[in-house]
């Protein structure tokens, strides 16, 4: 009885053991993949603008203002919400309109810029120029409460930044010397300026970047964005593009302009993405780009060489 009743246990361990093998195994629910954002896509703004004059701090000129809108076009409703605030220098004898891609690429990313047309001729004033970077931000925080504008209610007077080209971006380093409301500084292709660009960048606490091309005869990296880079103590970084040229951070190229090994469409695309994550991070919208801004992302982004003093 005791060997029937064993070969019945051993039956039953058997055909269970079978059943197991024979089952489907259970698979885990695979985690959905996260995307990564890619500021060097337009963000998802459409993208508005409107022509003015800016008239603050002692100062007065005619400037674009590119912006988030609730339609794309001239003169549409800001879109919702609050936004950051950038002023934008052009280049040396540069219209502002040399510059309308990338500028609509930040408005789509959620940014106001203000741009001047000021400062355009063969003699420009650098120290002016500043100024008038500087005078866009406080036009800016005036119009955020002032009854009727279309800009009420819609800055976010505490993220505000400055950029620029070339000249414009020497500027920029001088406006945020000048001015504590500004929290980020990027700028392309800086040049020295005069006052000291360089000396500037020296003075600064706030995180400055950087953009450059290796193959700018006009403001080298060596004689101006290096020299800028090394002068800067922290939080900052110094990207330059292998094959950019000076004028292909522009949307098209004049008279006197140089040439490099790369496209100017592949510049103006790693452009948009290196200089909108920086702005995205520093001014605290997008923490989630720091890896994009500091980490391997940055430092490993084909075509674009990294330096940096986190």
């Amino acid at each position: 009885m005791f060997r029937t009743l064993l070969r019945s246990m051993t039956a039953v361990l058997l055909t269970a053991a079978a059943a197991l093998t024979l089952a489907p195994a259970a698979t885990a629910t695979p985690a959905p993949s996260v995307q990564a954002v890619d500021p060097s896509a337009p963000g998802s703004f459409p993208v508005a603008y409107t022509d003015l004059t800016v008239s603050a701090a002692g100062r007065s000129y005619s400037a674009r203002v590119w912006y988030p809108g609730t339609t794309a076009g001239a003169n549409a409703p800001v879109a919702t919400g609050t936004h950051p605030g950038l002023a934008f220098g052009h280049g040396f004898f540069q219209a502002i309109t040399q510059y309308e891609s990338l500028l609509k690429h930040y408005a789509s990313w959620g940014v106001i810029t203000v741009v001047p047309k000021s400062q355009g001729g063969l003699f420009p004033s650098h120290s002016a120029f500043a100024d008038d970077l500087n005078a866009g931000l406080t036009w800016l925080t005036a119009q955020n409460t002032t009854a009727g504008s279309r800009f009420a209610g819609r800055v976010d007077t505490t993220r505000y930044a400055v950029s620029g080209h070339s000249m414009g971006g020497g500027a920029a380093l001088l406006a945020a010397s000048r001015n504590p409301a500004v929290k980020s500084v990027t700028t392309l292709a800086a040049a020295e300026t005069n006052p000291s660009a360089v000396t500037a960048s020296a003075s600064l606490g706030i995180p400055v970047q950087y953009v450059g091309g290796s193959a700018d005869s006009i403001a080298g990296v060596a004689d101006n964005q290096q020299k800028m880079y090394d002068a800067k103590p922290s939080l900052t970084q110094l990207r330059v593009i292998t094959g950019g040229f000076h004028c292909g951070f522009e949307d098209s190229s004049g008279f006197g302009c140089d040439s490099g090994t790369i496209t100017r469409a592949a510049q103006l695309k790693l452009t948009s993405g290196i200089t909108t994550s920086w702005l995205l991070y520093t001014l605290g919208i997008d923490t989630s780009l720091s890896d994009q801004v500091w980490g391997s992302a940055a430092q490993n982004l084909a075509g674009v060489v990294y330096s940096a003093k986190p």
